[in-house]
């Protein structure tokens, strides 16, 4: 099967944003492309008619530039990745914004229906054009409403191309649309659109010819058995571009406050907080904080040099870099930033370093947990290793780690910079977070929710006391753990009644 003298594809390829236009417009520039697959089933010729399903108001055009993949692509790099593109010509990657709740991201519904991707009409050879010289441009009922050229791109073709392949082959016949520019909007049943591709500066100004599509109006009606189209302004503002032409009205500005409302108190990890703190286990604390939502709080693989001993704290953060010689040449010498948080952290804080999980050298060694102990720290974290393992073994500071390594610093890292958000054993920290450990771990809790996860964190401790009490009596686990109501009662009973 081929449409327009184009195979039909293995897989359909889409990038979700690709242009500087689009993304000023959808308020969002992404650091890296992300993408969703379109069923070869939704592929159509030029010339064709494309149905807007009963029951919806928001199909829009996507006016695009298609790479069709020539040689079969395997981890090949961005340099390399425009030579596996055989041609390029024009898409139309339409979408009913009506379904897009029901896809939770995955635009199956939304972008895979039938004739909702055109192409063609004419293919124009990939190697007698520059990647960076092609334009896209959309009409609608004549009137020119999309332009731009691929040397704006955020992500250019090669790249693209190679980023994909790095976990999928991309075979001969397989498309990739490439995102579209802003100017993208809602149609009509009636209304035309027509898309082009062209090099106007290379020779002989190659072009794909308009791709044309006319909307026609559906029918049949969507049946009970499925998620229904469904809308609300924010669609209809993403599909038309904005609220002038989804037809909203502007929005009132927020009258100004008569006056700035009164900061509250700052938060402070007080003796007694401390104290609490240190009396319950980081199990039930990762617990009460999973009953609040945070899952991904615990550092993951670390494990304290002095069995038996707790941290509690707040955090000072350390950030090192993977190592390469220039960065360590100008960051690594000196008083570096290591130094520097080492040399300044305050008592009861705890240093707490990102080595992105390299355990294979040193991130602290008896000098400088020396300094962090005289200066008063409540311990020191780090998702790498322990140099002089033995010598901090020996001193009075908790220190929690992936073990000890003889290695120095420069094997791996570079001492970046202090004071930042970092992301150690997989969560993240932020200076003045509260960080607490035992010998199950280290948790970090952000300092809102400290006094809610410090007393839910009590009250359970409690009631695990109280259990363990009945079954050193001899009572079965049954009923009792967890507490059933009948056990509940009777621990409210006996706990009131002391």
């Amino acid at each position: 099967m081929t449409i327009d003298g184009i195979a039909t594809p293995g897989k359909i390829i889409a990038v979700h944003l690709n242009y500087p236009s689009r993304a000023a417009q959808r308020g969002r520039t992404p650091s890296a492309p992300s993408y969703f697959l379109k069923p070869a089933s939704s592929l159509a010729p030029s010339g064709g008619t494309l149905e807007r399903p009963s029951g919806t108001e928001l199909l829009a055009f996507e006016g695009e530039i298609a790479l069709v993949i020539g040689e079969p692509a395997r981890r090949v790099s961005p340099a390399d990745g425009w030579s596996h593109v055989a041609s390029v010509t024009a898409a139309n990657d339409f979408g009913l914004y009506d379904l897009r709740a029901a896809d939770k991201g995955s635009n199956v519904r939304s972008k895979g229906g039938d004739g909702f991707t055109p192409l063609g009409p004419e293919l124009i050879p990939a190697a007698s054009v520059d990647p960076a010289g092609l334009r896209v441009r959309t009409w609608v009922n004549g009137a020119l409403v999309q332009e731009d050229s691929s040397d704006t791109l955020l992500f250019p073709f090669g790249q693209l191309v190679a980023d994909l392949s790095q976990l999928m082959t991309l075979e001969t016949g397989d498309v990739i649309l490439t995102g579209t520019p802003a100017g993208s909007s809602v149609v009509v049943p009636g209304d035309v659109v027509e898309v082009e591709v062209d090099a106007p500066d290379a020779a002989g100004a190659p072009t794909s010819g308009h791709l044309v599509t006319t909307i026609t109006a559906g029918t049949a009606p969507f049946g009970d058995f499925g998620t229904k189209p469904t809308t609300d302004d924010l669609q209809r503002i993403e599909a038309w571009g904005d609220r002038e032409r989804a037809g909203l009205p502007e929005l009132e500005p927020e009258p100004e406050p008569e006056s700035a409302p009164e900061p509250g108190p700052a938060f402070e990890l007080t003796l007694a907080l401390r104290e609490r703190l240190s009396s319950v286990g980081v199990a039930t604390l990762s617990v009460a904080l999973r009953n609040c939502g945070y899952h991904d709080v615990f550092i993951e693989g670390v494990h304290s040099n002095q069995p038996g001993r707790r941290l509690v704290g707040r955090a000072k953060t350390v950030r090192f870099v993977a190592f390469r010689p220039d960065l360590f040449e100008r960051h690594g010498s000196g008083f570096n930033a290591q130094k520097r948080a080492f040399d300044t952290v305050e008592p009861g804080e705890v240093l707490v370093i990102e080595a992105r999980g390299e355990r294979g050298t040193g991130t602290v060694g008896d000098v400088l947990a020396l300094r962090a102990q005289v200066r008063g720290a409540a311990g020191i974290v780090t998702d790498g290793g322990v140099r002089d393992a033995e010598a901090v073994a020996g001193f009075e500071i908790p220190v929690f780690s992936q073990g000890p390594h003889p290695s120095v610093l420069g094997r791996k890292h570079v001492p970046w910079e202090t004071d930042v958000t970092i992301t150690c054993g997989g969560a993240a920290v932020q200076p003045g977070d509260v960080i607490v450990g035992d010998g199950d771990g280290v948790i970090v809790i952000p300092p809102h929710l400290v006094e809610e996860v410090v007393a839910e964190a009590v009250a359970q401790e409690q009631e695990d006391a109280y259990v363990a009490e009945q079954v050193a009596a001899g009572a079965s686990v049954d009923g009792l753990f967890p507490m059933n109501a009948e056990w509940k009662a009777r621990y409210r009973a006996e706990v009131e009644g002391r």
